[in-house]
């Protein structure tokens, strides 16, 4: 499809709504409030994507190497059908595709950078003077782009912050949290893009997920080599289906047949609340026990329906002993372990259990305080993150939004900006051409209404340019950033 075709439909006539003689617009991109209280900066992920994907090989496949006169016929008749005869045109879709590239320059922060609230990722501004209605007719494909991927990206750093916490506190294995936030959120997701762009997020904190597309999203757009790095991974690993294919009277043996059998050695994670997790862990599990202790390879307990906190710590109002324990407990009772030198207990390596239904901040928060209450290391478990934190989030979860903040008319330059009366200042608008520098505690500031000079120098750093990718980076490196 033209990528000029991927926009809201009030932008494409916004080329004659500007001032007469108008040359620039220059706009930026930026995280303008936060819905959680906990968080202050969002972690800037997917611009190289946006830049590769759209601008490179879209524009590039789609626009200029068809016949021009194809695309502007295709124009033509969607803009016509959907706004009925105006005056839009197509001229300066012709001169687009006879100057062959995108005449723009973004300048953005590193990616990986966390963002403190209002201060932009990046800027973009058109090269060419006849061009100033590109600038801000990207807005709608850059934010439906790049707003999930800084988001989910910023939530699974909060996950990550909350399991190293519990871990350095409690376990001996704290480099286990790399694999203890595991994806589970690709068929919830709205649509394969969104699935992808999020659990790319979410790969820059961890290594378990189960989203494979994320992977050639690495290997793809951040240079990333799945044969020389750990991009993503996961285990073997059941579903109801399978379980119940075994029958009810059937599951042990179901179990046994995993277990020794289907995976007789490496991890093998088992959905075991088909129908009851409580017998599982009290009858069949301590049946099995010498076949579990006896395999090369860890054995993983999933539990997959209740209340989370209550399902693998314990509920001290539970109507039997086995929901008063919770799962780690009835796995501790049966298999045991060591006590490690902070004084937590730590399962013994062939057996765990992970949780992935319906978690969230919050859960993940309670479940590893409520096992340190307990007394056992929080790396007992794996979280299982999926669509019901990665979903539930739109675009104002952060409030992102591009703006213009300058422009130039008949050659002078015109700082301009937004501030409705009737806003809590949320959407106030910075000023003019922008700066972002480090003050002498390196946070990241804004300046605004500056001087071309000043805008020249600074944090943002040109990445594209009239057709050209001048800054190309790598995974390794925005993850290196994101540990800063």
């Amino acid at each position: 499809m033209n990528p000029l075709l991927l926009t809201d439909g009030y932008k494409v006539d916004h080329r004659r709504q500007y001032p007469d003689h108008t040359t620039l617009v220059y706009s930026n991109w930026t995280p303008r409030k936060s819905r959680n209280k906990d968080i202050d900066a969002v972690v800037f992920l997917g611009l190289q994507y946006f830049i590769k994907k759209y601008i490179l090989h879209d524009f590039e496949h789609y626009f200029f190497q068809q016949p021009k006169a194809t695309v502007v016929k295709k124009y033509a008749r969607r803009i016509n059908n959907f706004l009925g005869e105006n005056q839009v045109g197509t001229k300066h879709i012709e001169d687009l595709h006879d100057l062959g590239y995108i005449p723009m320059t973004i300048k953005a922060l590193p990616e990986g950078t966390a963002v403190p609230m209002r201060v932009p990722m990046f800027t973009l501004y058109n090269t060419k003077p006849e061009f100033f209605w590109l600038t801000n007719y990207f807005e709608t494909l850059l934010s439906t782009v790049i707003w999930m991927p800084c988001t989910s990206a910023t939530l699974a750093k909060q996950y990550r912050n909350i399991l190293d916490r519990y871990a350095s506190e409690t376990s001996s294995v704290p480099e286990f949290v790399n694999w203890q936030g595991h994806d589970f959120s690709m068929r919830g997701m709205s649509g394969i893009e969104a699935a992808t762009l999020s659990a790319a997020g979410h790969l820059l904190s961890f290594t378990g997920t189960d989203t494979i597309p994320a992977i050639d999203f690495f290997e793809d757009y951040y240079n990333a080599d799945s044969d020389m790095e750990l991009i993503g991974g996961s285990v073997a690993a059941t579903e109801h289906s399978v379980m119940c294919m075994g029958t009810n009277t059937g599951e042990l043996e179901t179990f046994k047949r995993l277990i020794t059998t289907v995976y007789p050695k490496g991890i093998i994670s088992i959905v075991s609340d088909t129908w009851d997790l409580w017998k599982v862990l009290t009858d069949y599990l301590p049946r099995l026990k010498n076949e579990i202790i006896g395999r090369e390879g860890k054995v993983v307990i999933r539990p997959d329906s209740g209340d989370p906190v209550a399902i693998i710590c314990g509920n001290p109002e539970g109507k039997t002993v086995e929901e008063q324990k919770g799962v780690i407990e009835l796995l501790w009772d049966t298999f045991g372990g060591m006590t490690n030198d902070k004084g937590y207990k730590e399962l013994i390596p062939q057996i765990g259990a992970i949780y992935g239904d319906s978690i969230n901040l919050e859960r993940a928060e309670e479940i590893c305080s409520r096992l340190q209450q307990k007394g056992f290391a929080s790396t007992n478990v794996v979280l299982g993150i999926g669509s019901y934190t990665y979903q539930y989030n739109t675009r104002d979860t952060f409030g992102f939004a591009m703006k213009a903040t300058y422009g130039e008319v008949n050659g002078e330059g015109r700082a301009i900006f937004k501030n409705p009366i009737t806003d809590d200042g949320t959407k106030k608008s910075a000023k003019g051409l922008l700066q972002i520098y480090k003050d002498n505690e390196g946070k990241l500031q804004l300046k605004d209404d500056c001087t071309w000079e000043e805008e020249k120098s600074g944090e943002l750093k040109v990445v594209f340019s009239d057709g050209k990718l001048l800054i190309d980076d790598n995974l390794a490196a925005i993850r290196e950033r994101m540990s800063l």
